[in-house]
């Protein structure tokens, strides 16, 4: 009976003590090992902490938006709504979070659950504090009412519980995940006071009342959005924000049309634009501006993991299920020629998922990754144990012929075959047809030859283009044949993957899994990254998803770039450390030094053209003629000589026609040495006697 008692006092003395040294509480989190900053950080390394706070920065974003709720699927979201989490990561780690609204973290050692501290300072923009009241209702409201691909993000979170004043619960749905304290603190936080009274449901234009740096203080619906800096802005002093947020004003203004946003960064219009588009990086930006160093035009390089940029396959489509037949459609893209003839050389074919990275598969599966695809042997392809996954290459003339070739077997293979130069079905007897839906003409153009290639092969493949919105609303309904999709990559995979892959969200309008992918191979190996006890099982299990995906053949990869190509006038500054993330004008500051520097080499150059054109008794020139002064704007030329471009004709030669130069250059044109006045002369005559002789004709036969 002694021996009992003294067991029992050692239980109740000693275990409430083990169970406290089994949990952790800090400042910030890492899925695995430690975070790199330490409770004692002054800010992120890639930051400039004494940046000064001012001045204006106009960025553009094509299409439209007509509502500020980004969470759910109604409606086009515009900028301005990026509610403040309990956490944030830093740009330069693979995956670690810190403290915002949450001063510190506490988990224990499977990741059960996690306890959050709030800041007391922190406060919406009405001065009213957040509470514990406010995370409970935030993760209610995204339960219930955001979109399927925001719901699914945040199903690992089964329950909240208020544990103190400032103290919140969460309770992890899958002990064991060691993504989920992240996760959790990366749920945004609502205002319940605000929304108790309104419906998160439906799409808004009253700007939700927020708690972070900048606030909504103008806009105009499918026009612009001004944003502006909190001054009193609760956190501005906090380690993870120090140096970041550094512009009064933001101003996004919205163009129906990427080359008019071109022509608007040219012009002054907009500060900055991240060109994405290699032809127009390598041609559309040759102007005086740049020549002068007033427009900035840079090539910025990352490290990041670049994800998948393709043409998806929507195989909720009878003619996509085959996966010979997505396969050789594959073929008959060219990416050589197009980036060559396109691009101008510029672009990086993208060869998987997860490319730019150690998540990527390579060669054959060996070590840890060919024991995981091994338990699927039989399921999935058995090239994919003994053969190295290739996309198709050509030689860049235009026309593969062995690709065609090869093409053609797997489409005979799969039941289809050319009749009267068309490819029908075999059974039924219909021709192959499909759709690509695209929502600018830039997209348009990139694919055009693509569409040739496959008429080639009696394929009717046509392109639809529609307005920003509805091509919004139809790929959240899966409303299309082919879509192209970009997806970027996390350089630690989690839970996120469900959304993109998973049998369970195929069918979930507005869900990420755009190719309507239904395999359990897929779906236990996206399990299997979300719950990886360490980073080397993490990408182990990353590259055979990879692998799976890319011999399913769901998607023709397309390309990627490994920089950043950003054009700016010369009145910012950055930091000298670009994170491994890229670069953010989140971390750039209004540089007063250089905007005084460029107004006044603006003003000297106009001060100089004026004294030039005096000496020689001609008018004043403007910079966007080296020479002469069109009449009209000479934007209106380069969107004009830019379109015919797009037909295939050159410019240049375009320009020098006799009937162009009186609008590009009418100076020159009306040069006394000059032979296009005559010729246009003697063509405007016989077009005149021609009509005449014409007119004279009808009236005969009258």
């Amino acid at each position: 009976m002694r021996a009992l008692f003294l067991v029992n006092f050692v239980l109740c003395v000693f275990l409430p003590f083990s169970a406290t040294a089994q949990t952790t509480k800090s400042h910030g989190i890492a899925i695995h090992g430690e975070p790199s900053y330490s409770a004692d950080f002054t800010h992120f390394n890639y930051v400039n902490p004494d940046a000064p706070k001012g001045g204006e920065i106009r960025i553009a974003s094509e299409g439209t938006f007509d509502s500020f709720n980004p969470y759910i699927i109604k409606g086009v979201p515009g900028p301005g709504f990026t509610p403040e989490s309990l956490l944030v990561s830093s740009a330069d780690e693979a995956a670690s979070a810190y403290g915002l609204i949450a001063e510190s973290l506490e988990w224990p050692e499977d990741r059960s659950w996690v306890i959050f501290t709030l800041r007391p300072e922190a406060k919406w923009h009405d001065g009213v504090p957040i509470t514990v009241d406010d995370v409970i209702f935030s993760w209610e409201t995204i339960r219930n009412d955001a979109g399927p691909y925001v719901k699914n993000y945040y199903a690992i979170l089964k329950n909240v519980e208020k544990v103190g004043d400032n103290q919140v619960k969460f309770t992890s749905g899958e002990p064991g995940n060691r993504e989920f304290p992240i996760r959790a603190g990366s749920l945004p936080i609502l205002a319940k006071h605000y929304w108790e009274s309104r419906d998160f449901s439906k799409s808004t234009l009253e700007p939700p009342l927020g708690s972070g740096p900048y606030k909504i203080t103008d806009f105009e619906a499918g026009r612009y959005v001004v944003q502006e800096r909190v001054k009193d802005y609760w956190g501005k002093d906090l380690p993870v924000n120090k140096g970041q947020d550094n512009f009064d004003k933001i101003k996004t203004t919205y163009y129906h049309d990427d080359d008019v946003i071109k022509l608007a960064i040219k012009s002054g219009e907009i500060d900055y634009r991240n060109e994405r588009s290699s032809s127009a990086w390598a041609q559309d930006y040759d102007v005086p501006a740049i020549t002068k160093g007033w427009l900035k035009k840079e090539s910025i390089p990352h490290k990041r993991p670049q994800g998948i940029q393709g043409f998806f396959y929507n195989t909720r489509r009878d003619i996509f299920k085959d996966p010979k037949v997505r396969e050789a459609i594959g073929y008959v893209y060219d990416f050589e020629w197009s980036n060559k003839n396109l691009s101008f050389g510029l672009l990086t074919r993208t060869t998987n998922y997860f490319g730019n990275s150690e998540l990527s598969s390579t060669g054959i599966p060996k070590g840890r990754e060919l024991e995981i695809l091994e338990q699927y042997r039989g399921k999935i392809p058995d090239s994919l144990f003994t053969e190295t996954f290739h996309v198709p290459t050509s030689d860049g003339n235009g026309w593969p012929r062995h690709n065609y070739r090869k093409a053609f077997e797997l489409l005979a293979e799969a039941g289809w075959v050319v009749k009267d130069l068309k490819l029908v079905n075999n059974k039924t007897g219909e021709q192959m047809a499909f759709e690509m839906l695209v929502s600018s003409k830039g997209m348009e153009r990139t694919i055009l030859p693509f569409v040739t290639s496959l008429s080639k092969l009696g394929i009717d493949a046509r392109i639809r283009l529609v307005d920003r919105s509805q091509y919004i609303n139809r790929i959240r309904d899966f409303d299309y044949d082919i879509v192209i999709i970009k997806l970027s990559a996390s350089i630690t995979p989690g839970t996120e993957q469900r959304g993109f892959w998973t049998s369970e969200t195929a069918d979930k309008k507005g869900s990420g899994n755009f190719a309507g992918i239904k395999d359990p191979v897929i779906d236990e190996l996206v399990e299997a990254i979300a719950n990886a006890d360490d980073r080397k099982e993490l990408v182990a299990t990353v590259r055979a998803l990879d692998r799976v995906l890319l011999w399913g053949y769901y998607v023709i990869p397309q390309f990627h770039t490994e920089d950043d190509r950003v054009l700016y006038w010369d009145k910012f500054s950055r930091p000298e450390v670009t994170p491994w993330r890229g670069t953010s004008t989140s971390y750039w500051w209004f540089d007063s030094d250089k905007e005084a520097a460029l107004m006044t080499s603006m003003a000297k150059n106009e001060l100089t053209q004026e004294a030039d054109a005096t000496k020689t008794n001609e008018p004043p020139v403007t910079e966007t003629s080296e020479t002469n002064e069109p009449f009209f704007d000479p934007l209106i030329v380069d969107t004009f000589l830019n379109n015919f471009e797009k037909l295939g004709l050159n410019p240049k030669t375009l320009k020098d026609l006799f009937t162009f130069q009186i609008f590009a250059d009418p100076n020159a044109f009306f040069k006394k040495d000059n032979w296009r006045p005559y010729a246009l002369g003697i063509s405007l005559l016989i077009i005149g006697r021609w009509l005449i002789r014409r007119r004279r004709r009808n009236r005969g036969q009258i």
